[in-house]
């Protein structure tokens, strides 16, 4: 597990966007970081209890975890990306991506960010069988900072859910001193293909990001990683 060393800077947000060839394997052909900016010059945050999200999923995280506004700066990030993109595919996955949780606790910070490409507006469905190539792709998108190593990678079920997971050990390339734990977990819903992504500056910030509740399309609440997620894991 990464512990932070002494005296480390503030931590960045690194939320990313989700672009992906749909129905070929693996579907995600590019992910680009969204943004990149200093926790502290956003909007003052708002405490964050139980967050619901009209894709069909709820979150809690502790009220000590604060969101962070990030709106203002995701349309000219969104921009940037799909002038950049390859194809039209990844340009229309670029535009698609939402953001709709980006929270933070402590300095330096372990941050939370959910991302989701809802399917009404990419207009088309992704499938449990797309999962392993939607996830490797989405924590491809953290790569585009960090210096990743250690990576595994693992798959559980929450209810009728099934989830691709990775961790790895993530040093900022900006800071190669610093050291987090990265960590992905996908699924597809109805409506839209989600990821829950953190960059843990220790281990309490993991373990938060692991054990806080979701429930996913009217389903009980259950801690988002299981013990077992990595049982089968692959390197």
């Amino acid at each position: 597990m990464s512990l932070r060393p002494a005296g480390r800077p503030v931590a960045r947000i690194h939320t990313p966007v989700l672009d992906w060839q749909p129905m070929k394997v693996p579907p995600l052909a590019l992910v680009l970081p969204l943004c990149c900016f200093p926790l502290f010059a956003q909007t003052p945050p708002a405490s964050l209890h139980a967050f619901t999200s009209p894709l069909g999923f709820s979150y809690s995280l502790p009220s000590t975890w604060e969101t962070v506004n990030t709106e203002s700066a995701i349309p000219s990030a969104k921009e940037q990306v799909e002038q950049s993109a390859g194809s039209e595919d990844e340009k229309k996955g670029a535009a698609c991506t939402e953001v709709p949780l980006t929270a933070r606790h402590g300095s330096p910070a372990d941050v939370i960010v959910i991302v989701a490409i809802p399917f009404d507006c990419f207009g088309q469905t992704l499938t449990p069988e797309d999962l392993p190539g939607f996830g490797a792709g989405a924590a491809q998108g953290l790569k585009q900072n960090f210096t990743v190593a250690d990576a595994v990678t693992g798959s559980y079920s929450l209810g009728t859910h099934s989830f691709w997971i990775e961790r790895a050990k993530g040093a900022p390339k900006s800071l190669p001193s610093a050291s987090y734990t990265l960590e992905v977990a996908c699924s597809v819903l109805k409506t839209a293909a989600v990821c829950w992504m953190t960059t843990a500056a220790d281990a309490e910030g993991l373990r938060v990001f692991e054990d806080s509740l979701i429930s996913l399309e009217g389903g009980p609440a259950t801690g988002l990683v299981p013990a077992n997620a990595f049982a089968k894991s692959t390197p």
